[in-house]
């Protein structure tokens, strides 16, 4: 896993819309860049939806939001449309980024084995260094505990 003060890691994804989208797009700009499992799953829809009902409030601070997840740009639409979610979604096929951002891990439920994202949040800075990140993330209020921080770095 890349650490807090490194350079974070460059990445080109299609997002929802199948248009490419670069980190090097935000340059100059703070991006909340958060990393989750699968569309429409309940602990996802959780976190999507809390960044989605405080998007003003990261916009005041700067910082733009970039949810990953391993689906396709299709799922990444109806997802986003379903919840009226106004950020952009980018599509990891292989999951190539999460494994570049060291999210990409084995996990096992009830004794099965199988590769998944970690779900992570990275707080990319204007200089394109991580200036946080947010591990092992519960879903219901995150969206508070990035925005308590981004507060704390003012």
């Amino acid at each position: 896993m890349v650490s807090e003060g490194d350079k974070a890691p460059t990445f080109t994804l299609p997002d929802s819309g199948g248009e490419k989208v670069t980190l090097k797009d935000f340059e100059g700009k703070r991006v909340v860049l958060y990393f989750y499992p699968k569309d429409d799953t309940p602990g996802c829809t959780i976190e999507a939806c809390g960044f989605r009902d405080m998007k003003p409030e990261f916009e005041k601070r700067g910082a733009a939001i970039l949810g990953i997840s391993p689906d396709d740009s299709e799922s990444h639409t109806k997802f986003a449309g379903k919840y009226k979610l106004p950020f952009t979604l980018l599509a990891d096929a292989g999951a190539k980024v999460a494994a570049k951002y060291g999210v990409w891990v084995e996990k096992n439920m009830m004794g099965h084995k199988f590769m998944g994202v970690n779900r992570t949040t990275f707080v990319i800075g204007k200089t394109g260094k991580i200036e946080k990140i947010f591990a092992k993330v519960n879903p219901l209020g995150h969206n508070k505990e990035v925005l308590t921080w981004l507060d704390a770095q003012a």
